[in-house]
This record gives structure tokens, C-alpha cells and sequence, in this order.
């Protein structure tokens, strides 16, 4: 059966599509519950949402006269057919009302003059303060005060759709059945005054809340209080303007200094009862049943969930702001030390000879092989171009499509093929290693292509005899799609700028697979390859330094791999990387601890790199969290201008990275949406491995795909 029969037979067979594991679904969940925790605190403390318009009095066409010159609370409650009726406040009644708290300075002060006196009153509360203010909502109700509605968070609903209008109020009601257990039917709209002031555009909110159930008040007297006019002049405003009338009278617990407010009612209660004046609240004025009810079942726990969820939100928020500043100290301070150290590596690579006198002897280019078939001729084509003396070892590592076939049918002179079972591949390196006639080993991978100086420029440093290994520098040939642009901006900024700053400390952390140079006696002295991490080029960079050799970076040592071309095989491959990172730095943890170069690794690198490759990009999701919490529900132009400063920066970077690997920059132009996009993904990758690292999880090596698209340097370099 030909190749493409059985291609064909794959793609008809019936294929069983597997549940998503569940680690798939942990970081979108945590990111999602971040947001979350960000939207309940910004509802507590007001700022989500909030419209601070205003409307302006317009024609009164629609509003019933007998409305207009009727009492101040209006029961529209009957339903579209019904006709709204108003009532007065019956004489020698005198209802206070508070608009706008509780607040946790001047709400405790007015109930203690309330309870002085044995008045009750109505307090219209804001679903915002009742959140962040639980206690005192419950203070009022245990005070026998009567609690009414003013929606959560304050806008004129003038301005305001159905479904906004009904959101304010549901919040709201949640809010109060989360911290008292009740509901209430009383409603008073943000900016309202008397019912005179009804217009066309206000009058429709209180038909469409009265058809929901709630009885709305207005005011008869305003004092003006939030104005501060003076203790006199509050108090004069509260005194009744017919002798005897009933008023409902308007006053503020919360929203700026009350105290003239708390100054004054005194003032109005002594003053008002000496003209006997009776004190109650809407409700017991008007004869009707209390507008409070307790809630029981479902809503009331879905109220209790709803405050938990908001108190843990605004105690969490200091904690998120903090590691957000975290996050921006890292990635700054990252982008100091490779503005700094990056220069000096630049400046030093120009040097002639400043490793020591030219290395010409032969080396040997090892090449572990596991079902390459469609790119192994490439890799071998471009090592017969090379300009420097080497044997190359082949190692099938036991492939299955015939990779070794096409290496002994290519019958290259200086190639040699090694068959073996598959053990993975540091077992393969190690049996390259095992069977190398020189000294100074070359590794790269079965996909990648060589330059013909590449081998030339990587093993250089080994002029000096304290270097024990060469990273060189890879690159992205297939860059032309959108993954490989992105790939290859991440390659150029995040490896190799970082490889230039490691390299002036004297701490690489990592010497690619796809290209890099060990001298034999170093890999020995550390046991050669190891299997016990996925990480395998991490893991003996690692131990190489742990054991007092030192590692440098060669810029023109360049080798072309093949990156992966889709977002699945790119997620399996930063997952394995990310996860074997992890593993590679917790085995060799305790050189922290250690003596001599180990302990210069452990002390120096190995926190740099759990900051930079680890804590930096783990928590980084924040900036995007506060980037979108910005944008929908702060100050958009701010948060715009601050992500477009961060871009900047990042460009003005990048362009810096690719000028010194005399890159085009043109791929930059994605640069933009990569970070929309594709930072995103690599953010949600690390999570999951850290998931899967945390929960002690198993990770399997994941074959890619290759296609053979690399078959050889591009020619814009």
C-alpha cells in the first residue's frame, strides 16, 4: 500500500475525538476568575460602569398633571394598563430620608442621633456601599429603619437602557439579601427631586420600575445638604412650607463631609417635635405594609455568595496590584540588563582572536534522528557545505519512515549512520558522544539547517581552555507565516538577546539543540546527557556550569530550524519546553546553596532565570487582565496610552535585537498583534505547565511535525 493510500485511509477512518483534559481548562479558568475578582471590585468601589451624565429637564408632554401636583411617592405599580397614582405624606408626618450611603463615617453618627430620639427613617442605599459596608446595612435594619433602593451604581437612568435599569436593580437586591436577608420595593432614582420635576425622558424609568414591583419616592423638601449651605440653612430648608403639612424630606449619609448634616438633623428633630410632628418611615406613613421582605432559599445564598465574592475581590486587589508591580519591575529590569549587557557582548564579538588563537582542528557533528524523513536530507545537504573540517554521526534513535534509508542512500563520505532502539534522545546523544572521534562535539537537531561557516563560528571559543561549551544562534526559516513571524521575533528578542545578557554575566542557562558545541571532557565530567527531565539541552548546560566551566554565546554560529507551523504543535512544544525547564531548574535547586561555581550559578543565574523564564511570564497575564479591566470599565484613553507606551518600549527593543543580529526588521510589523495574540498563548502554556508540575503530573515527549519547508539558509541574511 502506497504512502498515499494509507494517508487516505487515515483521514476516512472514524476518528474518536477525547475529552480536553482538564489542565487545559485550569489557567483559562484562573485568568477568567481574575477578571472577575477585578469587575466585583471595581463594582464595590463604583468604578465600573459609572456615568457621571446628567439629564437636563425636558418637555413634561407625557406625564400626568395629577402626577405633577400630586404627593412624592408614585405607585406605577399596576402594569401598562393601569393608571399611576401618587399619595402625600399625611399631615404632622414627617419622613427623613438619606440618599447615597451607608457610609462607615457618617452613617453610624446619623443613626445615633436617630436612636437618640426613637425616630426611624429611609435610607436609600447604593448597591456599591452596601457591598463594601455590610455592617452597617444591618445596623439600620436591626435600628427598624426602612431601606430603599438607589440603584448600585448611581447613574441617571434617564441616560440608561431597560436592561441596564434592571441590572442596577437586581445588583442591588443581591446585595442587600447577601448582607440583611432582605428585599425591598422601595426605589428612588439617582438626581431626582420632587415629583414637579417629572419629564418625558424620566417618567418612562418610573413606569418601567414601577411594572417591576417598585414603588418610587420622591421628596417634598430638599435640603441641599450635599451643597454644605450651612447648618441654619439645611435646617431651615427641612421646616415644612404650609404649617402642619406632611414632608419627605431629603438629607445625605454619605458622598463628602456630612458633618453639617449630622449638625443639623438634631436641629430638625428637636425643632419639628416641639411643633409635634410626628417621625416614621414611607411605608408605616402611608399605612401600607413594610417594603422590606426577607428572602429565603436560592436567593438568598446567591446574595451571600455574591458578597464573599466581592469581599475576597477588594482584599485580594492589593495583592494583584502588588505582583502587577512585581511583573513591571521584572520586565523593566529585564529590559535594563539587555539594553546594558547586550552592548557589551556586541562589542566584544567584534573582537579578532579574542578567544585565543584560531581552532582548525576536525570536530564531530552529531545528529540524532527520530522519524526526520523530510528534512534529514536538508541537514546533511547543508554540513556537506561546511567550511570546516568534520565528521558528521548520524544516530537513529529507532525511526519508523526510514529516515536511516535516506541516510545510507546518500552515501556522504564523511557521514556515518549509528541504528539504534528508540531511548530517546539523550540517549541517542549520548551514543553519538560514545562513538565521536574528536574532542570537541557539535549537536543539533534532524530538522535544522547549517550555514557553511556555522560550525566554523560556534567552536571558535574553545581557543580558551576554560570554556566548556558554545551556544550558538537559532533561527526561524519558516518565518513567512503569521506563527513563523511571531516565532521568529520571540527568537531573536527572547533567546538571543537574552543569551547575550547571560553570556556577560556567565551564566547561560540554556545551549539550544538546534545548535551548539561541548567539549567531550565537560559533558564526561557531568555524566553525559540525562533522560530526567524534558529539558535535556537545559539539564546539561545547567550541570556543565554547576561544574565550574564556562559557557559563552556565538552570534554567527547560525542554524535554521524549522519552527512549528500551527498553534497545536506550537502549544506541544512550549508545554514540553516549559515543563522541562521546570524540571531541569528544580534538580539542580540545590546549587543555590552550593559552593564555588555551582554557587555562583545557583546564587546568580538560577534566580534569573526563575525570575525572567518563570515568575515574570506567570504573572505577567496580569498586565493584559488590567489592560482589559481598563479599557472596558476605567479610564480607556489612560490604559490605551499606557499599553501603547509598553508596545513602544517593546518595539524600540526588538528593533535594537534585531539590529544586532543584522535582521530585517520588517516581521516587527506583527509585533503588535503577537503580543494580542500569541504572548497570550505562551502565557496560558507556562500556566498549564506549572499546573501540571504543581500537581505532579506526567509529561510524554511530543514528536512535531515536519514538513521540510527549511531546506536551506534564508538569503536575506
Amino acid at each position: 500500500m502506497s504512502r498515499h493510500q494509507r494517508r487516505r485511509q487515515s483521514l476516512l477512518r472514524p476518528r474518536r475525538l477525547a475529552a480536553p483534559p482538564l489542565r487545559f481548562f485550569m489557567p483559562l479558568s484562573l485568568l477568567a476568575c481574575l477578571l472577575v475578582l477585578l469587575v466585583l471590585r471595581g463594582l464595590a468601589t463604583n468604578e465600573v460602569f459609572h456615568d457621571t451624565r446628567i439629564a437636563q429637564s425636558v418637555d413634561k408632554t407625557t406625564v400626568p398633571e395629577e402626577l405633577l401636583h400630586g404627593g412624592p411617592v408614585i405607585d406605577a405599580r399596576g402594569g401598562k394598563k393601569a393608571h399611576p397614582v401618587s399619595y402625600r405624606i399625611p399631615d404632622k408626618t414627617v419622613v427623613l430620608s438619606f440618599d447615597d450611603g451607608p457610609s462607615p463615617e457618617w452613617t453610624p453618627k446619623i443613626l445615633k442621633v436617630l436612636a437618640d430620639h426613637g425616630i426611624r427613617a429611609d435610607f436609600f442605599v447604593t448597591g456599591s456601599m452596601t457591598t463594601r459596608n455590610p455592617e452597617l446595612i444591618r445596623q439600620i435594619v436591626a435600628g427598624g429603619h426602612e431601606i430603599g433602593l438607589h440603584t448600585f451604581t448611581h447613574p441617571d437612568l434617564a441616560y440608561q437602557s431597560h436592561a441596564r435599569i434592571s441590572w442596577e436593580l437586581a445588583q442591588t437586591q443581591l446585595a442587600l439579601a447577601g448582607v440583611a436577608g432582605v428585599h425591598s420595593s422601595l426605589f428612588r432614582p439617582p438626581y431626582s427631586s420632587d415629583a414637579s420635576a417629572m419629564d418625558d425622558w424620566n417618567y418612562p424609568v418610573i413606569k418601567y420600575v414601577g411594572a417591576h414591583g417598585y414603588l418610587t419616592a420622591f421628596i417634598d423638601r430638599d435640603t441641599d445638604d450635599w451643597k454644605r449651605p450651612g447648618v441654619e440653612e439645611i435646617v431651615k430648608a427641612a421646616m415644612p412650607t404650609t404649617p402642619g403639612a406632611g414632608e419627605l424630606v431629603l438629607l445625605h449619609d454619605a458622598g463628602g463631609d456630612r458633618s453639617e448634616t449630622v449638625e443639623a438633623l438634631e436641629q430638625i428633630i428637636v425643632k419639628l417635635q416641639g411643633e409635634g410632628y410626628r417621625f416614621t418611615t414611607i411605608s408605616d406613613a402611608l399605612g401600607a405594609p413594610s417594603a422590606m421582605v426577607p428572602v429565603h432559599g436560592f436567593q438568598l445564598w446567591a446574595g451571600k455568595g455574591f458578597i464573599w465574592a466581592t469581599h475576597v475581590s477588594v482584599v485580594t486587589l492589593p495583592l494583584l496590584v502588588g505582583l502587577l508591580a512585581l511583573v513591571g519591575f521584572l520586565n523593566f529590569g529585564r529590559f535594563a540588563l539587555m539594553v546594558v549587557l547586550a552592548p557589551v557582548h556586541a562589542r566584544r564579538s567584534k573582537r579578532q582572536g579574542v578567544w585565543g588563537p584560531p581552532v582548525t582542528e576536525p570536530v564531530t557533528v552529531l545528529v540524532p534522528a527520530y522519524n526526520e524523513r523530510e528534512c534529514i536530507a536538508n541537514t546533511l545537504n547543508s554540513l556537506a557545505a561546511s567550511d570546516y573540517p568534520i565528521e558528521v554521526i548520524v544516530i537513529d534513535d529507532g525511526s519508523t519512515d526510514g529516515t536511516a534509508d535516506i541516510v545510507e542512500e546518500m552515501d556522504l563520505p564523511f557521514v556515518r549512520l549509528i541504528r539504534k532502539v528508540n531511548g530517546g534522545k539523550p540517549s541517542a546523544l549520548n551514543a553519538g558522544v560514545a562513538a565521536a572521534s574528536y574532542d570537541i562535539v557539535v549537536m543539533m537537531d534532524g530538522d535544522t539547517v547549517f550555514e557553511p561557516s556555522t560550525v566554523r563560528e560556534l567552536v571558535q571559543p574553545f581557543a580558551d581552555p576554560g570554556i566548556g561549551a558554545v551556544a550558538g544562534n537559532a533561527k526561524v526559516g519558516n518565518r513567512d507565516s503569521l506563527i513563523g513571524a511571531w516565532q521568529h521575533i520571540e527568537y531573536v528578542l527572547g533567546h538571543n538577546l537574552d543569551r547575550r545578557m547571560y553570556d556577560v554575566l556567565n551564566v547561560i542557562p540554556t545551549i539550544p539543540g538546534a545548535v551548539g558545541a561541548f567539549r567531550r571532557e565537560a559533558l564526561q565530567a557531568v555524566g553525559g546527557m540525562s533522560d530526567d527531565t524534558l529539558a535535556e539541552d537545559t539539564d546539561i548546560t545547567m550541570a556543565v556550569l554547576c561544574e565550574g566551566w564556562r559557557i559563552v554565546y556565538a552570534e554567527r554560529a547560525r542554524a535554521w530550524t524549522e519552527a512549528p507551523a500551527s498553534l497545536q504543535q506550537l502549544w506541544s512544544q512550549r508545554y514540553r519546553w516549559s515543563y522541562g525547564s521546570m524540571q531541569a531548574m528544580w534538580k539542580h535547586r540545590r546549587a543555590v546553596v552550593s559552593r564555588g561555581p555551582a554557587g555562583r550559578f545557583g546564587r546568580i543565574g538560577l534566580p534569573l532565570v526563575v525570575l525572567f523564564g518563570v515568575v515574570a511570564p506567570l504573572l505577567a497575564p496580569l498586565v493584559d487582565l488590567f489592560l482589559l479591566y481598563g479599557v472596558l470599565f476605567a479610564d480607556t484613553p489612560i490604559t490605551l496610552a499606557s499599553w501603547g507606551g509598553f508596545i513602544l518600549l517593546q518595539s524600540l527593543l526588538s528593533w535594537y535585537a534585531f539590529r544586532l543580529d543584522r535582521e530585517k526588521p520588517w516581521h516587527l510589523i506583527s509585533l503588535p498583534l503577537q503580543q494580542v495574540v500569541y504572548r497570550q498563548l505562551m502565557y496560558i502554556v507556562l500556566l498549564q505547565s506549572t499546573i501540571t508540575a504543581f500537581t505532579g503530573g506526567r509529561l510524554r515527549w511530543q514528536k512535531l511535525r515536519r514538513t521540510g519547508e527549511v531546506s536551506a539558509a534564508p538569503v536575506e541574511v
